[in-house]
């Protein structure tokens, strides 16, 4: 007589306890969007260096380079949570940052140098990156409780807290006067 699958699954949920898991389709998707996020993460420290550089107020190109250092941590803690379920370290690569970070060039090249458009401008493909960078995580920390990996989920977590302190900081920024300071400067 075949196994009920579905059975086992419900029960395994309904007792309320999540139990390590070895090869599932879920821990495969778990990995898929750790490689995802491994690679977005590395993309990004190439980009944050522009953006800083590109910024106007010192405030925001601080809070880029602050960034990146937080970023190669968030790589570091990758690379831990790869070791920690016995799989090497393999990025995949994100369309979706891609496109993202290529938005922000494009912004670049279209905003003038040295305005607080830019900056505003820069201040919104940065908030797009971190709510992406949210909401993956966010699914990561979930996913990893319900395979029962409670130490993996406790690492992505401290990641998903600082990508939300970065965008409320870049919210802080934008309303504490690089909003206000592009409004008041004339068109071109």
């Amino acid at each position: 007589m075949p196994r009920n699958t579905t059975t086992k699954a419900a029960s395994k949920r309904s007792s309320g306890t999540a139990q390590k898991s070895d090869e599932t389709m879920l821990k495969e998707l778990f990995l898929d969007e750790l490689k995802d996020i491994y690679w977005a993460e590395k993309h990004l420290t190439k980009a944050l260096p522009k953006m800083s550089k590109a910024s106007t107020s010192q405030e925001l190109s601080n809070a880029f380079q602050n960034h990146l250092t937080q970023t190669e941590g968030h790589i570091g803690r990758i690379e831990q949570v790869f070791e920690l379920l016995d799989t090497p370290a393999r990025a995949k690569k994100c369309d979706a940052m891609e496109g993202l970070v290529k938005e922000a060039q494009s912004l670049l090249e279209e905003l003038p140098k040295g305005t607080m458009v830019r900056d505003a401008g820069l201040i919104i493909a940065a908030q797009k990156v971190e709510h992406y960078e949210i909401a993956a995580y966010g699914s990561l920390v979930q996913l990893a409780k319900t395979m029962g990996e409670n130490e993996v989920a406790d690492i992505l977590a401290q990641t998903l807290d600082e990508e939300k302190q970065t965008d409320q900081l870049l919210t802080e920024l934008a309303v504490s006067g690089i909003n206000l300071g592009a409004e008041e400067e004339p068109e071109e």
